[in-house]
């Protein structure tokens, strides 16, 4: 195979016209590029160069392997300005997981002040349960899942952030006797009929059936809804209470009102699950960084 260096100096010569001229601008002695030249005909098996006066001209071989050589050089170029920006995070790709009220709420800014500071970076964004995130970024498919997550976690292979806490919040209907208070008790909620808003078990269901434990008692569900808004809309509708964490509460519907509760608050966390593989990609950082700043708008 022809020596890559060896080209570079073919083409400084017949750029120049002669040995001295390229040695000069290559930074090498006349006698260095001589020698380069004279291995490179034998790599060849050709000759590349002939005299003319004090100068040189190549060969149709020369010619041809000059031109090649510009092609070359030219890719490397290329190549070595795309590596630089995918270093520096300016292309790539960043593979992206989130569950649907961080979708609705958190992601999008998060997403466009990403894209603005990026625009080379390829996104590859899929919404996903809380519980099918983060073994994505377990097993290589993502490299940032937002994730709800509670208690110890320990791979390796992921690193979790802490973004923000999302409390709950309960959904009465207009008429409940507890809608004139401003805080509920958890416990003042035992005897009610729930509405239950989360399609599949999961860390968020986790999150509130502790907290009801904590509180003595079990949530007699007695609906069942896919999401938070219909949920809602069968509180207005006097059906029973619900309660929703704040990321889900989305317009206020007629008929219901939306309180704090206490004794105990429950409390979803919410986590950014970041591959370790990927955690020095400049994007991911500004992704993170972008997430905590806007948490605090969320979470208030």
């Amino acid at each position: 195979m022809l020596d890559v260096r060896r080209l570079q100096v073919l083409r400084a010569v017949v750029s120049s016209g002669s040995i001295s001229a390229a040695a000069r601008n290559l930074g090498y002695t006349p006698s260095a590029i001589s020698q380069q030249l004279s291995t490179l005909e034998r790599e060849a098996g050709v000759a590349l160069l002939e005299r003319v006066g004090r100068g040189v001209r190549p060969t149709p071989a020369g010619a041809l392997l000059s031109q090649h050589a510009e092609v070359v050089f030219a890719q490397l170029s290329k190549a070595e300005s795309e590596l630089a920006d995918l270093k520096a995070g300016r292309t790539g790709r960043l593979a992206i997981r989130y569950f649907a009220t961080a979708g609705a709420a958190l992601v999008p800014p998060a997403v466009a002040a990403l894209r603005a500071e990026y625009p080379g970076v390829r996104l590859d964004l899929r919404l996903l349960e809380p519980g099918d995130a983060l073994p994505q970024v377990e097993n290589g498919e993502a490299d940032v899942a937002i994730v709800v997550f509670a208690g110890h976690y320990s791979n390796p292979g992921v690193e979790l952030h802490h973004l923000f806490d999302d409390p709950y919040r309960v959904a009465l209907p207009k008429g409940h006797p507890l809608a004139r208070k401003r805080v509920v008790d958890l416990a003042d909620l035992a005897d009610d009929p729930w509405i239950n808003n989360e399609g599949v078990p999961g860390p968020c269901r986790d999150v509130l059936m502790a907290a009801c434990g904590a509180a003595g008692f079990v949530p007699n569900f007695v609906m069942e809804c896919e999401d938070y808004a219909t949920a809602q809309g069968f509180v207005a509708a006097g059906l029973g209470i619900s309660v929703v964490p704040v990321l889900g509460l989305g317009a206020p519907q007629p008929g219901a009102v939306i309180r704090r509760i206490r004794n105990p608050e429950p409390i979803r966390p919410i986590h950014a699950a970041v591959a370790t593989r990927s955690r020095d990609q400049p994007a991911l950082r500004h992704l993170l960084k972008v997430l905590k700043d806007i948490k605090s708008d969320i979470a208030a």
